[in-house]
């Protein structure tokens, strides 16, 4: 009787090791089942293939001050269009607000008044026909940017407005000038830049008889040098 009591308490105990061992085994697995599906769930869904560049910041020039020059065509009201050169300085006060003081010549061609006469009556002598203006001016970037050309080459540029006031000589007198224009800059070094602009010249004058406000239309491209 005790020999069959020892044999069921065996096999009892049996019953229970092997119950724990299962339990144990199934938690190790549910465990490692887990720990595969949070993998799984923290992979992207689609591998991106991101193919790095070389990128080159621009190096521009520290330097507040610009100095150039420009070339172009003056549209002087009653006297035709003619070629214009001069020079300019300019001041970055910040970052997008300068002051740029401006120096320009032309030459003045006749009226259609003296080509219909013939070149018998002139308004104005040689000397007259000389016109020349300088300006203070006020300009802010209002579109700074980049340009591209081609692929592999952007350039740093702006778009910019400015007003300004001066004096402008001519028909031997002197004259208060209001200035206005837009303008457009690209930056192709870290000190060298190139302009194209358009400026309208406004000024009171009666040569031709009628007093009025003339407008004198420019149109230039300049080069200018960072210092």
């Amino acid at each position: 009787m005790e020999s069959r009591i020892r044999i069921f308490l065996l096999r009892l105990a049996l019953a229970g090791l092997s119950t724990a061992v299962m339990t144990v085994t199934v938690g190790c697995g549910t465990r490692a089942l887990d720990k595969e599906a949070e993998a799984d769930q923290a992979k992207p869904v689609i591998e991106p293939e991101v193919v790095r560049r070389d990128v080159k910041a621009p190096k521009i020039d520290t330097e507040d001050f610009e100095l150039g020059a420009f070339v172009g065509i003056l549209s002087i009201e009653d006297f035709g269009s003619n070629a214009v050169f001069g020079a300019r300085l300019a001041y970055h006060i910040t970052e997008g607000l300068f002051a740029e003081a401006t120096y320009g010549q032309s030459d003045a061609g006749k009226t259609s008044y003296e080509i219909l006469s013939g070149g018998q009556t002139l308004l104005l002598t040689n000397s007259q026909r000389e016109y020349k203006y300088y300006d203070l001016a006020l300009g802010y970037n209002v579109l700074p940017g980049e340009v591209y050309i081609g692929r592999k080459h952007a350039y740093n540029s702006a778009l910019y407005v400015l007003l300004g006031a001066g004096n402008t000589s001519f028909a031997g007198d002197d004259f208060f000038t209001v200035t206005y224009g837009v303008g457009w800059r690209v930056l192709f070094t870290d000190s060298i830049a190139a302009h194209v602009d358009m400026r309208d010249h406004m000024f009171d004058i009666d040569i031709t008889g009628d007093d009025k406000t003339t407008h004198n239309l420019e149109l230039s491209l300049g080069a200018t040098w960072f210092f």
